[in-house]
């Protein structure tokens, strides 16, 4: 490779692969005598194939981009899917650079906030305390969406079937409910079939997209090109500005691609974490940007009858109901998304109990201890799973007092995870650009070069376009059933955090330190 994109043999020079292989060796022994101290250890079972795999079931893009595509039928419309499906694999994928060569410094469950704690110039504590609360609340957020994407698709085809059937906003909670019980149980066991579950998930993942877009290209009637790419949408949703309506519907095809993050959360259960990490990250965005990209193009050629389709609960139902003219086909379809994202399910209640117990190893939390603690029997941070499902459960009572709070289950999770991710890309630029630091930065085997600065300039413009929108309603007029809540929700976490940093959280978080010093 190039010096503007190269994999180092070593972290610092090339010694070859040995060398990194005896380096993680001796980490992973400190890791696993420190964790010992702190209330217990994770297993390293997760071996390179199902790093990868991890990934990209987690974010499942074509999939969620398939349920979540009526946001951008009203704002933004095909030429808001079009492009914004190529823009967004770009500015993911710069994103997913920055934090991959982060991640191959210090491949820690903890990531952005260790990494804002690390590399912020000057009030490490605080940044690190402050980060660490948007990203566990982001996290939980995103783990929300899976169970509501699936009730969506539940609801969706139940009407489809059933005409009589008048679906209410507690069916949903329900729905969620009994969801969330699956891989809170699944977890326990996680280290016996998670290597299985990936491989199979990867392979549903890869030739359910096949089968849909070609099922699709050879069966339904075609739309134009000028529909396709030239069709801007800005009369329906109340948002008359062109340019406002297509940034509003970038929420179809952003959405799906956060979450790549994932699999650093796993990390102390990863397998050669400094190598397969990034990697697998790099790896899971091209690959699930390209297929969405593909899938909602061949959507938008076949979409046939778009007021029918817009009409629909879920549109993707009417669009594989048109193409194939039968319901048995149509609810195969459907149901192929909805297992896909049941099994990504999976991977991001583990991703998230992971962060919260990291968090809690370093006082993060309030009750700490608690959550820190790993069951020595199942090896798990059972504490923080429970955590997890708790919140869950709560969450799910959105959908009891709103009508819109799919809505807020689909941007709330990508607004606080694009902030996530803006910090320590922020934070490392400034120490790369600086130079006055009394240590070099420990690069690890995947470094950028001198593409470095460019890649991380790239990556923060993209994420901050983005976070201008996510807050925005989806309609206009706005009133407290089509408010947007995610911008004063995720607020409300930052001042809860500060709040938490003034009364308790200076005295009790703790700085984490990397194996060396960063």
């Amino acid at each position: 490779m190039s010096e503007k994109a190269t994999i180092n043999p070593t972290p610092q020079a090339s010694d070859g692969l040995d060398a990194i292989a005896t380096q993680e060796a001796i980490e992973d022994q400190r890791r696993k005598t420190e964790q010992e101290q702190s209330g217990g250890a994770l297993q390293r079972y997760i071996n390179a194939p199902s790093a990868i795999n991890f990934s990209l079931l987690l974010q499942c893009s074509w999939e969620a981009a398939a349920v979540t595509f009526q946001f951008s039928l009203t704002n933004g419309g095909p030429a808001s899917i079009a492009y914004g499906s190529i823009f967004a694999g770009l500015g993911t994928t710069l994103v997913a650079l920055s934090l991959a060569e982060m991640a191959s410094m210090d491949p820690t469950v903890g990531a952005q906030y260790r990494w804002s704690a690390a590399f912020a110039p000057k009030w490490n504590r605080f940044f690190g305390l402050m980060q660490g609360w948007i990203t566990v609340f982001a996290w939980i957020c995103s783990c929300t969406s899976n169970p509501a994407l699936i009730s969506n698709i539940v609801v969706g085809l139940a009407s489809f079937n059933n005409e009589a059937y008048v679906p209410l906003r507690w069916h949903s909670t329900l729905i969620m409910w009994s969801l969330t019980v699956f891989p809170f149980v699944g977890n326990f066991w996680l280290p016996r079939f998670i290597n299985p579950l990936e491989t199979v998930g990867a392979v549903c993942h890869v030739v359910f997209f096949f089968a849909s877009i070609i099922t699709l290209a050879v069966m339904a009637d075609k739309s134009s090109v000028e529909y396709v790419f030239h069709t801007l949408t800005h009369d329906v949703s109340g948002w008359t500005n062109p340019a406002v309506a297509w940034g509003l519907g970038l929420l179809t095809v952003t959405y799906p691609l956060t979450g790549f993050d994932g699999v650093l959360h796993m990390s102390d259960e990863v397998q050669r974490a400094r190598l397969r990490i990034p990697r697998s990250m790099i790896l899971s965005v091209i690959i699930n940007s390209t297929m969405q990209f593909l899938y909602m193009i061949t959507v938008l050629f076949c979409i046939g009858d778009v007021t029918l389709v817009s009409a629909s609960p879920l549109p993707i139902i009417q669009v594989y109901y048109q193409a194939t003219g039968s319901r048995a086909a149509t609810n195969l379809f459907v149901v192929m998304l909805l297992f896909i994202i049941f099994v990504s399910f999976f991977n991001v209640f583990a991703s998230v109990s992971r962060l919260v117990w990291a968090f809690s190893r370093d006082d993060g939390l309030p009750f700490a201890r608690v959550f820190a603690s790993v069951h020595p029997r199942f090896k798990m941070p059972v504490n923080a799973l429970c955590l997890i499902a708790v919140c869950l459960v709560l969450l799910a009572l959105i959908n009891i007092g709103s009508s819109t709070a799919f809505n807020a289950f689909i941007s709330l999770p990508a607004l606080a995870l694009y902030i996530s991710y803006f910090f320590p890309i922020f934070f490392l630029s400034w120490r790369r650009l600086a130079g006055r630091h009394s240590t070099p930065i420990p690069w690890g085997p995947f470094k950028l070069g001198k593409a470095g600065p460019y890649v991380n300039l790239g990556a923060m413009c993209y994420i901050l376009f983005i976070l201008i929108w996510m807050p925005f309603p989806a309609m206009l007029p706005v009133d407290g059933l089509t408010m947007n809540y995610a911008g004063p929700i995720v607020g409300a976490v930052v001042v809860g955090a500060a709040l938490d940093w003034t009364l308790n959280g200076r005295k009790r978080f703790q700085v984490p330190v990397a194996g060396h010093e960063l």
